[in-house]
């Protein structure tokens, strides 16, 4: 072999070898550019991070006040529930109420009336105590009325009447009974006021003029 076919062949292998150098740093520049930047991942991490926080606490918000709700709603049918055991009788107690009116007034004339059955009144006494005790057992209390500052809370004035023994608006009399079932009301007591008696001074005053003018 010629020098000549030494040297191309020389040349040839270097530039083939070029090649391959430059052909690899290139590879490895590609393999560089491509590699995440880690400033970039930290940042991304910490968006994610971010909005899992703020779902997680929008989520624990959440938590409570449906926890909030949900005790609530035990109370309020708690109170329900209590409610309903206390007056779940009002509307049949409240008709018991007339019987009793009666069984009263039946007493009430039969002690105005001397030729009485004693037996009969004795019984309907007997009959009037068994209901007040079934009032008892359910929580039912009469109002008292009679010689108390009038209450429409509790009282249904009827009449009014002139006195100069009681104060004005003070309950006179009682024509009818008033219930109270617990601490609600079930009938109210219907009641003559007192208003205040009219005065004489005035007329008497004319009087006296209208004499020393004659």
């Amino acid at each position: 072999m010629s020098v000549k076919d030494k040297i191309r062949k020389y040349e040839e292998a270097e530039k083939a070898t070029a090649e391959i150098d430059s052909s690899q740093e290139k590879g490895k520049k590609e393999q560089i550019e491509t590699l995440p930047d880690p400033a970039e991942d930290i940042q991304v991490l910490q968006e994610k991070l971010t909005t899992a926080e703020a779902d997680s606490k929008a989520k624990y918000d959440q938590l409570l006040r449906l926890a909030a709700e949900f005790e609530n709603y035990k109370k309020r049918t708690a109170r329900e529930i209590e409610d309903f055991r206390k007056y779940a009788n009002e509307s049949l107690l409240r008709e018991f109420l007339t019987v009793v009116d009666n069984l009263e007034r039946a007493i009430d004339s039969a002690n105005d009336n001397a030729d009485s059955n004693t037996c009969v009144l004795e019984g309907v006494r007997m009959t009037l105590q068994e209901l007040f005790k079934i009032f008892d057992k359910f929580g039912v209390k009469p109002i008292e009325a009679l010689g108390r500052p009038f209450d429409p809370a509790f009282h249904q004035a009827i009449l009014q009447e002139e006195t100069m023994v009681q104060a004005e608006n003070t309950v006179l009399k009682e024509m009818q009974r008033g219930y109270m079932i617990r601490d609600r009301l079930l009938r109210p007591a219907m009641v003559v006021v007192s208003k205040a008696a009219a005065s004489f001074d005035g007329a008497q005053t004319d009087e006296t003029e209208s004499d020393t003018e004659l």
